[in-house]
């Protein structure tokens, strides 16, 4: 049986299992006092968690309707719907084949910005191509739960076996340039750094999946028109800051090494030249940390905490953290709250320390934080306490 939103008692077990829970209790104004098991004080500010659904899988991304609907991916090829809060009990229909193998399938969702007016919504999945997969971004209209219309807007080239790092998120800028992340596939070194082919890259097409004749390489010979920068391992977070035009993205690395990085128009981000991690059976990859023409991250994380989905806080609900960016923790089980002054890293914070494998963060349009997690499942939301 599906078990969506929990009681208190509930909220009281998760909150110790994970270690959120604090000493403080609300008075009658909604003041924290002391012994109040279901307050999280973090540095900045006080917050509750309301588990909203514990049955997923394996969930990758997750967007919001204008009428109020929130879908979430599974990477199988389901699309969940959500509503008030609450798991309707359906799904999509019309939903296209995938590649599931490893960590390839059904991941991303999002919207178009005009939505309302234009009604696509975009997918970034798998599909089965010769003997392996390629990332493929299509988009799709809705009638009723079912997705309809469907178009394959680009192809990532060649297909790969495996399933390994395929990304991928999916974000527009203020010009509605659609921005996505293809992982390297776990090729070294050709694939990152070489122009040839979409792996180990960020693209950048129009919404209707043409090449802006402004992209970086379009007169290089041989080169993928779509890269917008290059040398990225396997980037699995991308934000747009719409107030300052600004591209972020989150990149997983090996054993350490996860970067922060400031994505900019035709720049090589190093990988796997470069690198702050080790290999997974703790071999060296490179000596070097730096090279001449290779951008350095804005902040890494080591150890490593697999990073993965991210957002940017813009609501005024979360007044101490706007301007922060959070970053999901697949490994290290936790949402890392990231403080810059203006481009410059400042320092950060560990929240929701032990809640399991967090595969996306994101900020809802009315301005509430939700965090996904596969193997324990949950989605929860970060309720701002007075």
């Amino acid at each position: 049986m599906m078990k969506i939103r929990k009681n208190l008692s509930f909220i009281l077990g998760a909150l110790i299992l994970f270690g959120l829970a604090s000493c403080s209790e609300p008075n009658e104004n909604g003041a924290i006092q002391e012994n109040d098991p279901f307050a999280v004080v973090s540095e900045k500010m006080t917050f509750s968690v309301d588990t909203l659904f514990t049955d997923f899988e394996n969930p990758w991304g997750m967007t919001w309707l204008p009428d109020g609907r929130m879908l979430v991916t599974e990477r199988k090829g389901e699309i969940l719907v959500f509503k008030d809060d609450k798991f309707t009990g359906e799904k999509l229909t019309g939903v296209p084949a995938v590649h599931e193998v490893n960590q390839a399938g059904l991941l991303d969702i999002a919207i178009h910005p005009d939505y309302a007016n234009n009604g696509w919504i975009y997918l970034a999945y798998a599909k089965d191509m010769g003997e392996g997969g390629v990332l493929v971004i299509s988009r799709a209209k809705l009638q009723g739960n079912a997705l309809v219309d469907l178009e394959e807007l680009i192809v990532n080239m060649p297909e790969w076996k495996g399933g390994r790092h395929f990304g991928t998120r999916i974000v527009f800028d203020k010009d509605n340039y659609l921005y996505y992340s293809n992982g390297d596939k776990g090729s070294r070194p050709q694939n990152a750094q070489e122009l040839d082919n979409a792996h180990g890259k960020i693209h950048r097409i129009h919404d209707d999946g043409s090449i802006p004749s402004d992209n970086p390489f379009v007169d290089v010979e041989g080169a993928v028109t779509s890269i917008w920068t290059y040398g990225n391992r396997n980037p699995q977070g991308i934000i747009y800051d719409a107030e300052n035009d600004r591209l972020w993205s989150v990149e997983h690395g090996p054993k350490g090494g996860d970067e922060l990085n400031l994505i900019e128009k035709g720049k090589n981000y190093g990988w796997p030249e470069i690198t702050y991690g080790i290999d997974y059976d703790g071999s060296i990859i490179t000596e070097d940390t730096e090279k001449e023409g290779m951008e350095q991250p804005i902040t890494y994380w080591v150890p490593s905490i697999a990073t993965c989905g991210m957002t940017l806080v813009t609501s005024d609900k979360y007044p101490a953290w706007k301007g922060n960016i959070l970053v999901a923790g697949l490994a290290g089980q936790q949402v890392a709250r990231v403080e810059l002054d203006g481009t410059s890293y400042v320092g950060e914070e560990k929240l929701l320390d032990g809640i399991g494998r967090v595969r996306q963060v994101s900020q809802s349009p009315d301005g509430f934080i939700y965090v996904i997690t596969e193997a324990t499942g949950l989605m929860v939301k970060l309720i701002p306490r007075n």
